[in-house]
C-alpha cells in the first residue's frame, strides 16, 4: 500500500521550529491526533484507526487497528485469527493487528488537516507568549487606547492584548470615551473566550497611586524612599504614608517637590484626586495623629492588643478630623491598619465625667 508522502510538510514544520519555537514532534502528534478526528468524520466513524508518520519524510501511514478473534462478529473491529496469520503468524487470540489502509482523496483531507492544526497551533503560540509576557508585567502600569466604554465595561487596546476594566476598577469621577488614551495598573491576566489573553487593568488599585508616585519620584524607584501604605477613596482623596531610613532624605518634602510639582503629575493623572502625603512611624501614637491631618491631635491612646486608638481632638477640630462623609477617619483607619474612633475634647470630658458617676454609684 502507497503512503501519503509530504515532504513539503516536515520542511514547514522545522521552519516552525527555528522561528517559533513549536516542536516539530508536538505538531507532528497533533496532526496525528487531528487526522485520526478527521478520518472517522470523512470515513468510518466506527472503525479503530491509528495514523503514523514518518518525522523526516512527513509520510503518512493510515491502520486500521482489528483485534484477534475465533469467530468475527463485527469485521469493522475483528479479524479471525486465520486471515491474522497471513499477516503475522505469530499472532494469536486478543491480539491487535494494525492493516494499513489508504483512504481515497486522505491526501487532501490530510493536507487540510495538517495546516488547520499548524495554525491553531500558531495561534497558540503566540497567545501563550503574549500571556506570559503580559503576566510578567502584573503589577505594572500600562497605557491603552479605549476601545469600548459604557457603566460597566471599559475596553482598552493594550497593543498584543486587550484590557478589561470593570466598573469596580473605574474611578466614579471620571468618564471614559472611546479613542482616550489612559493608564492603568494591571491587576491580573486571564486567559478569556477560546484562550485568548486579557488583562485586567484598574484605576481604582491603591498601587496604582503608588506605581504612579514610584514614576514621579526617582527617590521611591531608586529605594531611598518606601511607600509604606496607600489608602484611597478612587477620584477623591488617596492618603500615603511614606518612610526613608536615610535622616537627610525628607520623605514628604520629596514626594510633594518644589511647589507640589512632583506630587501635582500624579494628581493630574487621577484628575484632580486629593493626595495626603504622610510621614510613617514605628510609633503608632505619632502615625495614626499624622494620618489624620490636616486636623489637630490633641491625645492619642492606644490599645495595642486590639490595634485600637482613641483620639482626642479640640472642639473646632472634630468635623475636619472626621471628614466628610467620614472620610478622612476612614482613609486614616484603613493607612494605619488601626481602629480609629475620635472624640472632641468635650465629648470625653463628658465621657469621662459619666465614668466617674457610674463608679461612684457601684
Amino acid at each position: 500500500m502507497k503512503a501519503i508522502d509530504n515532504k513539503e510538510l516536515i520542511l514547514a514544520l522545522e521552519e516552525l521550529e527555528k522561528e517559533k519555537g513549536i516542536k516539530k514532534e508536538e505538531l507532528l502528534e497533533s496532526i496525528k491526533t487531528a487526522l485520526i478526528t478527521a478520518y472517522k468524520r470523512n470515513f468510518n466513524s466506527l472503525e479503530n484507526v491509528n495514523v503514523e508518520m514518518d518525522e523526516k519524510t512527513g509520510a503518512t501511514h493510515v491502520y486500521s487497528v482489528k483485534e484477534v478473534t475465533k469467530k468475527v462478529s463485527d469485521n469493522t473491529l475483528e479479524i479471525s485469527l486465520e486471515e491474522a496469520k497471513k499477516i503475522n503468524k505469530n499472532l494469536k487470540v486478543g491480539d491487535s493487528v494494525e492493516i494499513e489502509i489508504v483512504p481515497r482523496d486522505f491526501g487532501r483531507i490530510a493536507a487540510q488537516t495538517a495546516k488547520q492544526v499548524i495554525i491553531q497551533k500558531l495561534r497558540e503560540t503566540e497567545r501563550n507568549l503574549v500571556f506570559n509576557e503580559y503576566n510578567e508585567r502584573k503589577g505594572e502600569i500600562v497605557t491603552g487606547l479605549v476601545q469600548k466604554a459604557d457603566k460597566h465595561i471599559v475596553v482598552l487596546d493594550l497593543g498584543k492584548l486587550e484590557g478589561i476594566m470593570l466598573t469596580k476598577d473605574q474611578i466614579p469621577t471620571e468618564t471614559y470615551k472611546v479613542n482616550d488614551k489612559i493608564k492603568g495598573y494591571v491587576v491580573d491576566v486571564e486567559r478569556g473566550e477560546k484562550g485568548v489573553p486579557q488583562a485586567i487593568v484598574s484605576r481604582t488599585h491603591p498601587d496604582f497611586v503608588r506605581k504612579l508616585l514610584e514614576f514621579e519620584i526617582p527617590e521611591i524607584y531608586e529605594g531611598l524612599i518606601e511607600i509604606k501604605s496607600v489608602s484611597r477613596d478612587p477620584g477623591l482623596r488617596s492618603k500615603v504614608a511614606v518612610y526613608s531610613p536615610n535622616e537627610n532624605i525628607d520623605p514628604v518634602g520629596s514626594c510633594v517637590g518644589q511647589k507640589g510639582i512632583r506630587i501635582q503629575n500624579v494628581i493630574n493623572e487621577l484628575h484632580g484626586e486629593k493626595i495626603d502625603v504622610i510621614e510613617w512611624n514605628a510609633d503608632p501614637s505619632i502615625f495614626i495623629a499624622s494620618a489624620l491631618l490636616p486636623a489637630q491631635i490633641m491625645a492619642v491612646d492606644i490599645k495595642e492588643e486590639e490595634k485600637f486608638a482613641q483620639v482626642i481632638v479640640p472642639d473646632d477640630q472634630l468635623s475636619l478630623a472626621i471628614g466628610k462623609s467620614g472620610q478622612n477617619a476612614r482613609l486614616a483607619a484603613k493607612l494605619t491598619n488601626w481602629k480609629i474612633d475620635i472624640k472632641s475634647e468635650t465629648q470625653f470630658r463628658e465621657m469621662l465625667a459619666k465614668k466617674v458617676e457610674e463608679n461612684n454609684e457601684e
